[in-house]
């Protein structure tokens, strides 16, 4: 269905979103939990239209990074800004939380926790349309079918509950939901980590093709340097909170620096791919 609102973003190589602001801008990020600091002085940037995957282990202070530049945690120290505004702070009015909101979102690894599960997949969207927008009625229905078909959705799927879908099905409307504000920047946290192998494809082919249509930032955040490879343009690998290599995403998975970067690719399974084994002191395998 044709929308006559003129779209928010340009397309990601237009003249115009070369010469815009970053979409994304962190410096000096911090976050101290007692005396363990999660992240120490992280520094990022995501250009308007771009992919940019934060990748490391389990506690390497990934997920605590993303979840402070989407606004669920508040920063020891540092600024984030977001195409030139600062995030809102813990005492922000509702409406500069709501602007906040319509600038980034959020997908999750495991869809379901997210949804509402008592709540249909159309009810889901036009929630957040009526919270973001003045559209009411038929308008509002027109646009949650469009968001839907966005993400490969019909009306069977609209109609049910989170229950009756696949995982996959499920990680869609999460997906259209985040984007129905038309947010700047999608953070995927894990987003495709739950899925098959078949259906992680799917849904990757399917955020390449909305990030060409819609000019949306993506910040993958993920252990899987596979997903890495296949749809972001730059990397920053982090360790023990910290950010230990950064560069295009060519350069660092064909010929990383740093020792840590090369033992992350020696764990992804490949054509070949042997475990290592460990000789113990009393002399067995591990």
């Amino acid at each position: 269905m044709a929308d006559s609102a003129p779209h928010p973003h340009p397309q990601p190589h237009s003249p115009q979103a070369l010469v815009q602001a970053p979409a994304l801008e962190v410096a000096g990020l911090c976050k101290t939990f007692g005396d363990f600091t999660a992240v120490h002085d992280i520094g990022l940037a995501l250009a308007a239209g771009g992919s940019l995957a934060v990748v490391g282990e389990s506690g390497s202070g990934k997920t605590t990074t993303a979840r402070m530049i989407a606004g669920l945690e508040r920063p020891t120290a540092g600024t984030i800004r977001l195409g030139g505004h600062d995030v809102p702070g813990r005492r922000a009015h509702a409406a500069e939380r709501r602007a906040h909101a319509r600038r980034i979102q959020m997908v999750f690894q495991d869809p379901y926790a997210s949804l509402d599960r008592r709540q249909r997949v159309q009810d889901c969207l036009a929630e957040v349309l009526t919270l973001h927008t003045e559209l009411r009625g038929q308008a509002l229905r027109e646009r949650v079918a469009e968001h839907l078909d966005q993400v490969g959705l019909d009306e069977r799927q609209a109609a049910s509950l989170p229950r009756a879908l696949s995982g996959g099905q499920r990680q869609r409307v999460a997906i259209a939901r985040a984007l129905a504000v038309h947010p700047r920047v999608l953070v995927l946290d894990e987003a495709v980590a739950a899925l098959d192998v078949s259906v992680q494809a799917q849904i990757l082919t399917l955020l390449g093709r909305i990030r060409e249509q819609t000019g949306v930032a993506y910040l993958f955040i993920t252990h899987d340097l596979g997903v890495v490879q296949h749809i972001c343009d730059d990397v920053v690998v982090m360790h023990r909170g910290r950010v230990v290599e950064r560069g295009p995403t060519e350069q660092v998975l064909t010929d990383p620096r740093e020792t840590y970067t090369r033992t992350l690719l020696d764990s992804v399974p490949r054509r070949g791919w042997k475990p290592t084994r460990r000789t113990t002191t009393n002399g067995t395998v591990s």
